[in-house]
C-alpha cells in the first residue's frame, strides 16, 4: 500500500509518498496490520503516515507527534493511491 499524501506545515506546502519505514513505523505504534488500515484509514493514520514519510526525505517536522499534529494546517490529504494490495493479501488474480 502506498499513498501520495500532501500537507502544509509553517506555510510551506509538501507532498510525501509514505515509505517502507513509515509503514512499519505505522504498524508498530497502533499495533495493527496495513490490511486492517486498508479497510478503516482514520484522520490519526493518516496524519501518522505523512509525520514518518516526511522524516523519511529529511523534511524537518517537529520532534514529537503530537507537535505535528499542532502545527500542521488541517488534516494532510491523500493524493493518490497506488491500490496494489498490501503483502499477504489476496488480489484478483488469487
Amino acid at each position: 500500500m502506498q499513498l501520495t499524501l500532501r500537507f502544509t506545515l509553517n506555510g510551506e506546502t509538501h507532498e510525501v509518498t509514505t515509505s517502507l519505514r513509515a509503514l512499519v513505523a505505522w504498524e508498530r505504534k497502533f499495533k495493527a496490520k496495513m490490511s486492517q488500515m486498508a479497510n478503516q484509514i482514520g484522520a490519526e493514520d493518516i496524519a501518522y503516515l505523512a509525520y514518518e514519510s516526511a522524516k523519511s526525505v529529511k523534511i524537518v517536522v517537529p520532534a514529537t507527534f503530537d507537535d505535528f499534529l499542532n502545527k500542521v494546517d488541517g488534516l494532510p490529504e491523500i493524493v493518490s493511491s497506488d491500490n496494489r494490495p498490501t503483502p499477504g493479501e489476496p488480489d484478483d488474480a488469487s
